[in-house]
């Protein structure tokens, strides 16, 4: 492996030595973390760039601090980057991550004791949605709807009209972290706009599928804003962002919530970073990748069927999978990740809807195909990996068996280096 750090392993050789040893396990290992992905050299060099050094408080061309020139530019071509990947009118780069984002956009709308209607987290949907152990509920109130049906992934929406109807939401919030289908967008708004609440998307699983035009845009069926990430399936830095259909007075409520109601100073480097990610997304192989991550997902699916594992909604329409692998194989979900992670496939355990264990040991796993389609897998080696999977769980005792699985991942790793550009 090329020295990428010679000043680290000359400064400070206990932190090369866990880098390199990272380095190593990412390229000799399967991600199958579905929030997670790879990004490419350009990403990682904007992001260990001179920008780092840059306090930036405010917004182009209303800084706090002098020698703005640079700072401004890469902002604002990050911006007006996201600005035409979604369809948006207005875009805030600056939050440190999905959850800032998410509580950005909140105090942007919202006023305390005021109600929200999300997804509730057995179900798919995230913590920042409104899950009693985040301060957020200290501050607001949180309704929640859950899926109709589990193995199909319907959701019951007569249920959350009714639920709208009597809570008066001022904001009704669709999104998830764990839900393998599509959701109606349509039936979202339009319930959003019966009790006269804010539309709002949190796209951080899907962004990049919606960027490559694989999915549906919110935008498109009416939604007011969209929250994200910007790594997972947009294969950017690890940060967040906010969107606009329109040039709305809250966009200017969203900037005031984000600096100085909630960050200081904007990390430039990430959002230099952000901004080659959006610009490599904007890129018409992108597309080919985004579509290729559900092909992927598809060709997992069917294997897990043909095993007569259960996936919670039956399957996926996306880019992730949930299966039930304790009713199904009699493995706990900690189990389960913690044998593929010493074969060499990282993926996390995860609570399914109405699970009979606890958290922390639950019944299910979920993994999916973003960092996989990034090295080039196909749906032949997506197969492949899916069957790697089932024998290592159907083998959990047989150490002959995953010694050879280990093998077998590092030969597909050999065969599909992580590349170091997009474009």
């Amino acid at each position: 492996m090329k020295n990428l750090y010679p000043h680290i392993k000359k400064q400070d050789k206990k932190v090369f030595a866990a880098i390199e040893g990272e380095e190593k396990r990412q390229a000799e290992g399967l991600e199958l973390i579905p929030s997670e992905n790879y990004v490419s050299q350009a990403v990682r060099e904007a992001n260990a760039s001179a920008l780092t050094n840059k306090y930036s408080e405010g917004y182009p061309g209303k800084r706090y601090y002098g020698g703005q020139e640079f700072t401004d530019e890469v902002e604002m071509i990050a911006i007006e980057r996201a600005k035409k990947l979604f369809g948006a009118k207005y875009a805030n780069v600056q939050p440190h991550a999905g959850a800032p984002a998410n509580v950005g956009m909140y105090f942007a709308l919202l006023e305390p004791g005021d109600t929200v209607l999300g997804m509730d987290l057995s179900h798919g949907g995230h913590l920042t949605h409104g899950h009693p152990v985040t301060y957020l509920t200290k501050i607001f109130r949180f309704v929640r709807y859950k899926m109709k049906d589990v193995e199909t992934g319907e959701i019951d929406y007569d249920e959350m009209r009714k639920v709208a109807k009597k809570e008066r939401p001022k904001i009704v919030l669709a999104g998830y972290s764990a839900y393998p289908r599509e959701l109606d967008y349509d039936k979202f708004v339009s319930i959003a706009r019966e009790v006269g609440a804010y539309a709002v998307m949190d796209i951080a699983h899907i962004a990049g599928l919606i960027a490559g035009k694989a999915v549906r845009n919110p935008f498109d069926h009416g939604f007011d804003i969209m929250t994200t990430t910007t790594h997972k399936t947009l294969r950017g830095p690890r940060g967040g962002m906010i969107l606009t259909r329109e040039d709305a007075d809250f966009a200017k409520k969203i900037d005031k919530s984000i600096f100085p109601g909630l960050q200081g100073g904007p990390l430039m480097h990430n959002i230099a970073a952000k901004a080659v990610c959006f610009g490599e997304a904007l890129s018409p192989k992108f597309r080919v990748y985004a579509k290729q991550v559900l092909k992927n997902a598809k060709a997992m699916e069917k294997v897990f069927a043909t095993n007569n594992v259960r996936m919670l909604t039956g399957g996926t329409s996306n880019h992730l999978i949930l299966a039930d692998v304790w009713g199904s194989m009699g493995i706990s979900g900690k189990e389960a990740e913690t044998l593929l992670d010493e074969v060499g496939m990282t993926l996390n355990k995860n609570s399914i809807a109405d699970d009979v264990r606890g958290p922390m040991d639950p019944s299910g796993i979920r993994f999916g195909t973003p960092a996989i389609t990034t090295r080039g897998f196909k749906a032949k080696e997506s197969t492949k990996v899916a069957e790697l999977m089932i024998e290592a769980l159907k083998n959990k005792s047989n150490k002959k068996v995953h010694k050879r699985i280990r093998e077998d991942v590092r030969k597909l790793c050999k065969r599909f280096p992580i590349p170091e550009s997009f474009v």
